[in-house]
């Protein structure tokens, strides 16, 4: 990789709006960067119900305005298809060498994103998994049934993909975008996480981790994710441990 790269942001969004437009306009930290010649945000609604598509479709007219390196994309969907298929959307569209997720809440710091870009290109990184349990200067002290079942099903998936990360269920996950392009992806909700982790591990790709900050929101704040999810993501591991659908088939 060069000594400069490109970044492409994916933004999946649903009923966000106290915290999209904050979350969004935290990404023009990425514009301090020396290292990314090129930013490309891609927003997708997954048809939310409350005024989040409307603070969009007002983000879409005034943030091109602000930008000096970043380009915004803004697209949606005509039904709720999940995280997975919103994060599908966005990578079609993703042109950019590396992509990242950054969810519309403001539970992660993009200036943690900082902080990731170097290992591509000084490590020749293939993917860099931002880790909330790894020791950081300050973490919000949240749910610890929550953060035992994160663990759990990072323990599971380690287990099964041989990998030692420490947080699977993380939303910053940066991956080469030809890299993430190539792999098919069949979840179309939180089933990405552990689907995309394994199946990285059987491409033998090139995987670091970095410690970053996570405020995490209580489910009164608009936390979504719940037990249900946590048994399908057990599920999800055992189903593509098993799998060796991990290459893109020819068109």
């Amino acid at each position: 990789m060069n000594e400069k790269t490109s970044l492409s942001v994916l933004v999946p969004v649903y009923n966000e709006e106290d915290f999209v437009e904050e979350s969004l306009s935290r990404l023009f930290v990425l514009e301090e960067s020396q290292l990314l010649e090129r930013i490309q945000v891609i927003v997708v609604d997954d048809n939310s119900t409350d005024k989040t598509d409307e603070i969009l479709k007002r983000l879409s007219k005034e943030l091109p305005l602000e930008s000096k390196k970043i380009v915004w994309k803004f697209l949606h969907h005509e039904c709720n298809m999940g995280k997975g298929k919103a994060v599908q959307t966005a990578l079609r569209e993703a042109s950019c060498e590396i992509s990242i997720i950054h969810d519309a809440d403001l539970e992660y710091s993009p200036k943690d994103i900082l902080r990731m870009v170097p290992l591509f290109v000084e490590q020749g990184a293939d993917a860099v998994y931002g880790s909330r349990f790894m020791v950081y200067e300050y973490r919000r002290v949240l749910m610890f049934r929550h953060e035992l079942g994160n663990k759990f099903l990072t323990f599971l998936s380690n287990l099964i993909s041989n990998l030692n990360l420490t947080d699977m269920e993380t939303c910053y996950k940066a991956i080469k975008t030809s890299l993430l392009k190539s792999i098919p992806i069949k979840s179309n909700d939180f089933r990405f996480e552990p689907e995309i982790t394994i199946k990285l591990a059987k491409r033998n790709a090139k995987v670091f981790e970095i410690s970053i900050n996570y405020y995490g929101r209580t489910y009164h704040e608009g936390k979504k994710i719940n037990w249900k999810d946590g048994c399908k993501a057990i599920w999800a591991i055992l189903k593509f441990g098993l799998s060796e659908d991990i290459f893109v088939k020819d068109e």
